[in-house]
């Protein structure tokens, strides 16, 4: 997958239209198509990167979880095992999925037009939601989910004919596609349309399966083990590729669309990349000083409070937080002190703080300039 920015790849702003995105990727289809550039690798790489970018800013969802996350959104945090992946397409996958916006599929004169092919059917994507606890976010973790979809049938592995018997299609003679032939400003056009007989599959079912119908899917069920790294956040959405719905007759599958929930923590609350915990210490061991354990995302951490600690004070265990999805940074745990005060005091401990109220020492002082929590939390987040 392509580590560039997408809209700088296709040279457009981020407030783009649906048009203006349409036609950067054509003038760049047309600049760096194989045909047009044959045995340039280099043509060839920027004809696939512009087709990755058109790929996800073409697709409304796609676009608001880029623009959101980065590449991360659009399957950039993991690869393999089923894992991520929002890129690495090949030429199949272009010209099958893109050739529209040409009309169909497109070559350039005595370049093989042909490259189309019969038409490649696609299953459509699924949704599911992953529950997830801060243990599991900061350091990733592997899920296995059941998904009741449509899957490639066994009887007939999927091509919906019954014992793999077909007819080549007449009109388009197997091709899957009618073409034509045009003169433009750029030379000789070769555009090819879906054969409207077979649908752009090149054949016909003969004797349709049974058990499918001639569809080649049926529904069942598949347990999916999802990748899932370390550091995502509630509201993000990931991508399994080829995980979604089977496609009709032997097509290429849809992808899964994995919709991360967060489980709110019992003690630590989550503010981006940081954690925030509250610490409410009594008011002797505010004078005096004391040692407490705090709680981590695992585990626990012992820390020191100085002689005089002021309530409000915050502390702050560097690299205590969660991980960035998308780096090596790694949050930190900011731990806030706030003053128990009691509700009820026996008469001994009533006559001590009499005593202690009309010392020097009892008397409040705050500082003019003394910053409210939430100043001093941005500061640190910022």
């Amino acid at each position: 997958m392509s580590k560039r920015d997408y809209y700088e790849i296709l040279g457009i702003a981020k407030n783009a239209s649906e048009e203006e995105i349409k036609k950067a990727y054509r003038k760049l289809a047309i600049k760096y198509h194989p045909d047009k550039n044959p045995n340039d690798k280099t043509a060839e790489d920027k004809f696939k990167e512009a087709a990755e970018a058109y790929e996800v800013l073409s697709n409304a969802d796609k676009r608001q979880r880029y623009n959101q996350f980065g590449h991360a959104g659009v399957g950039g945090a993991a690869s393999g095992g089923g894992g991520f992946n929002g890129g690495g397409m090949n030429m199949d996958d272009i010209f099958s999925q893109f050739g529209d916006i040409f009309g169909g599929s497109f070559g350039f004169g005595g370049g093989g037009g042909s490259r189309g092919g019969r038409r490649v059917n696609r299953g459509s994507n699924l949704r599911v939601k992953v529950k997830l606890n801060l243990s599991e976010i900061a350091n990733g973790v592997e899920k296995k989910i059941k998904v009741n979809k449509q899957v490639s049938c066994g009887t007939c592995n999927g091509s919906g004919a019954k014992n793999n018997n077909y007819d080549t299609c007449r009109m388009c003679n197997g091709s899957g596609v009618v073409t034509k032939i045009q003169q433009t400003m750029l030379g000789a056009m070769q555009t090819q349309t879906t054969c409207a007989s077979c649908q752009g599959e090149g054949k016909l079912i003969k004797d349709k399966c049974n058990t499918c119908h001639g569809e080649g899917v049926v529904r069942g069920e598949e347990t999916i083990s999802i990748n899932i790294p370390a550091g995502v956040a509630d509201g993000m959405q990931l991508n399994v590729s080829g995980k979604g719905n089977a496609a009709i007759r032997g097509g290429i599958n849809g992808d899964l669309i994995v919709l991360i929930e967060e489980e709110e923590h019992p003690e630590l609350k989550r503010e981006g990349q940081h954690l925030v915990y509250n610490l409410h210490i009594s008011i002797p061991d505010a004078i005096l000083g004391t040692s407490v354990d705090v709680p981590l995302v695992e585990g626990k951490a012992k820390i020191k409070i100085d002689p005089g600690t002021q309530s409000g004070k915050v502390l702050r265990l560097k690299g205590k937080g969660l991980p960035d999805v998308n780096s090596y940074y790694k949050g930190d745990l900011m731990v806030e002190i706030s003053l128990f005060t009691p509700t009820a005091v026996n008469p001994e401990e009533k006559k001590m703080m009499e005593q202690l109220k009309e010392s020097k020492n009892f008397k409040p002082n705050p500082s003019k300039n003394q910053k409210s929590f939430f100043e001093r939390m941005k500061d640190y987040f910022e």
